[in-house]
């Protein structure tokens, strides 16, 4: 048995495993992989917009661990989240052990639930920010219920460069760059 091998196989599950929430939104869908493949990106670009100094190599860190632990929960939407308890310190402690450099990875989801340093805060608005692109596209493919979504994602953005971002993706149709 191979503890590298292990780990991979298991951050292949994240291509299978869905992000839940679009069931409540009727349209669109995504898996946990394609969501934290954007949010890379839309990480790499706030790096370059925020005036306060990040350390990109850890906010490229929290984005590309942060939901690995979803592998083993599923991705749990906000009505899940009011009746379904996951047990993250034990799932930490548990992929600690098992995955390589686990404690590192642990401590960058840990890093990214709190929310309190300068990456972690840049992580989170790029976990928001890709949550919007899907509901632009959806909203401009005509799912009429994105608007109180979009709400309430634009007032959990922290950072100015995640807010300046946001109005930019809200300015530009999600088909525009072709």
């Amino acid at each position: 048995m191979s503890q590298r091998a292990n780990y991979l196989n298991e951050v292949g599950m994240l291509n299978r495993t869905p992000r839940s929430g679009f069931m409540f939104l009727g349209s669109g869908g995504q898996s946990v992989a394609e969501h934290m493949f954007r949010m890379l990106h839309i990480a790499f670009v706030l790096a370059r917009m925020t005036a306060e100094p990040v350390d990109e190599l850890r906010l490229l860190h929290l984005v590309m661990f942060h939901d690995l632990p979803e592998a083993r929960t599923g991705d749990h939407n906000y009505v899940n989240k009011k009746y379904v308890y996951e047990d993250m310190e034990k799932l930490l402690a548990e992929g600690a052990a098992q995955w390589p450099a686990g404690d590192e990875i642990a401590g960058y989801v840990r890093e990214f639930e709190a929310r309190e340093s300068p990456a972690a805060r840049l992580a989170a608005d790029a976990d928001q920010l890709e949550l919007l692109l899907m509901l632009k596209e959806q909203a401009d493919l005509g799912n009429q219920a994105t608007g109180d979504w979009v709400v309430a994602l634009l007032a959990r953005l922290k950072t100015d460069a995640g807010k300046q971002l946001a109005e930019e993706i809200l300015a530009t149709r999600w088909d525009a760059w072709w």
